[in-house]
């Protein structure tokens, strides 16, 4: 992948992170309790919302549904 499109990639997944976090903090839930709602960790959650971590449309989908959102508000901005 070109260093271009590299970028866009990532800011796509920085995006979506930022999304999750904004969300997860209007509704006052902690990254340990999105995790438990989805199945998954904290660690995860964070990892996630920093972009470290490129998350399944799945796994999106399943974030979307523990905030009480669509998926694609997750998505807003891109």
């Amino acid at each position: 992948m070109n260093k271009v499109k590299n970028n866009r990639y990532n800011r796509i997944f920085k995006t979506i992170g930022d999304n999750i976090r904004n969300r997860r903090k209007f509704l006052k839930i902690s990254q340990e309790e999105l995790g438990f709602l989805i199945g998954s960790t904290r660690n995860y959650i964070g990892c996630i919302e920093r972009a470290e971590k490129k998350p399944s449309i799945s796994m999106v989908s399943d974030i979307a549904n523990a905030l009480k959102c669509k998926i694609c508000d997750l998505f807003s901005g891109l």
